[in-house]
């Protein structure tokens, strides 16, 4: 026997039972994006290598051991993306979309990082990410927060979550606070581990997000960044932090929160939860004025956050309030050569009249007893039966499943009046 092709580890499928739950969170997420007034954008899969390596940085994890890199047949180094920022700017300066203009744009799709697989954390994720560019103050970063949380709420998880806030200065700000936390830690070298020596020659800000608890007790005596933040960056901070508060939104300020990725200042955030083990960030975003410029177009500020699908479907399976597949509203059962002539034809006029209708239709025969057993199962609220007497006269049978209400039936046009009162259509 030939050996089964498996799928590759640390990838899955999602199957025709977890669909449902996938497509009516993707269709809450375009309807909050329409309530904001963003618009759409799609980016390829695969990009150049460079991309990442620039914006990311290149002493990261993600660039030094997470990407999927390989030549193609020219010999170019291309990448299957580990992340939505980087292709986003890549194509606002590509397509003329940012320079002296608001977008507000937001994507969803895969994304592909070589980790080591475990619950919440896979090799090809799905992320969902929102970009504001061209609005350089802080009330566009308390608009992308007040977003997310509204999305908690409508998800039913907004009790499960928690908002960690941080600012990371100007570059300036950042650059005088590198040389500080450099100074500190080289003095600590003989007892750090083997990642933050690594990090601390290339990017050290990533030493204070260390998981490792002896690197965090070096850091309890290490400078902190708010000392060195400019005037201009506290006031940044001061304004979103007060718009959240006239919200009501509450919020933790950590001064540990860095992020991974090389290109964020000022703002950052993470939303964080408890419910899900080691894997406790949901969503997390921040500022990243320089990026645009960085990647070859003119300066533009800019501001956003990502979320992993799978990791917010998790919580949301956590909590019970993953949304529940919709069933047919009518199991067409057909029985007779005949009835499965005309009866498909009647469906499709059905389909027509009643464009809300969920008709599932029997096909391949069967006894009555086996079709009503399918109809049972497939979910649906009524059975519709059409059958050599139903045919003589010119009637189709209504049985109700979910009750035991007797049958009645009805010509088409009163099925038509009957249904749309039954459903409220």
């Amino acid at each position: 026997m030939a050996k089964g092709i498996t799928r590759i580890r640390g990838m899955h499928d999602i199957t025709p039972q977890q669909t449902p739950q996938w497509q009516q969170l993707e269709q809450r997420l375009r309807t909050l994006m329409q309530a904001y007034g963003y618009d759409e954008i799609r980016m390829p899969i695969v990009e150049k290598t460079d991309l990442f390596c620039r914006s990311i940085g290149e002493v990261t994890d993600i660039v030094e051991k997470e990407m999927y890199t390989f030549p193609d047949r020219n010999g170019d180094l291309l990448t299957l993306r580990p992340e939505g920022t980087a292709s986003c700017v890549r194509a606002g300066i590509e397509q003329g979309l940012l320079h002296n203009q608001v977008q507000r744009l937001w994507y969803q799709g895969p994304m592909f990082r070589h980790e080591r697989p475990q619950k919440g954390r896979y090799r090809q994720f799905h992320q969902f990410g929102v970009e504001c560019y061209g609005l350089a103050g802080a009330d566009s970063d308390a608009e992308l927060i007040l977003m997310s949380a509204r999305l908690w709420s409508e998800l039913g998880i907004a009790d499960a979550v928690q908002l960690e806030l941080n600012s990371l200065g100007n570059h300036a700000s950042r650059l005088a606070y590198r040389d500080q936390l450099v100074a500190y830690l080289s003095d600590y070298r003989h007892e750090l581990d083997e990642d933050s020596l690594r990090r601390l020659e290339g990017n050290p800000l990533r030493i204070l997000d260390s998981k490792n608890p002896q690197t965090q007790a070096l850091l309890q005596n290490a400078p902190k960044l708010s000392e060195t933040l400019d005037q201009a960056s506290q006031d940044h901070m001061a304004l979103l932090c007060d718009i959240l508060n006239q919200q009501g939104l509450k919020y933790h300020l950590n001064e540990r929160l860095v992020r991974g990725l090389d290109y964020y200042c000022l703002t950052v955030f993470e939303w964080v939860t408890d419910r899900l083990g080691a894997q406790g960030t949901v969503c997390a975003g921040g500022r990243y004025d320089g990026l645009v410029q960085q990647l070859g177009g003119r300066s533009t500020p800019a501001v956003g956050f990502a979320m992993g699908l799978e990791r917010l479907l998790s919580l949301m399976e956590e909590m019970e309030t993953l949304p529940k597949a919709q069933a047919p509203h009518l199991y067409l059962t057909l029985m007779g050569t005949e009835a499965q002539r005309q009866g498909l034809v009647l469906a499709e006029r059905l389909r027509d009249a009643l464009p809300k209708l969920r008709l599932l239709s029997h096909c391949g025969g069967g006894s009555v007893k086996s079709q009503f057993k399918k109809a049972d199962k497939s979910g649906a609220e009524y059975a519709l039966v059409l059958g050599d007497s139903e045919l003589e006269q010119g009637v189709i049978g209504l049985k109700p499943l979910r009750d035991k209400s007797e049958q009645h039936r009805f010509s088409e046009t009163q099925l038509l009046g009957e249904l749309k009162m039954r459903f409220g259509w």
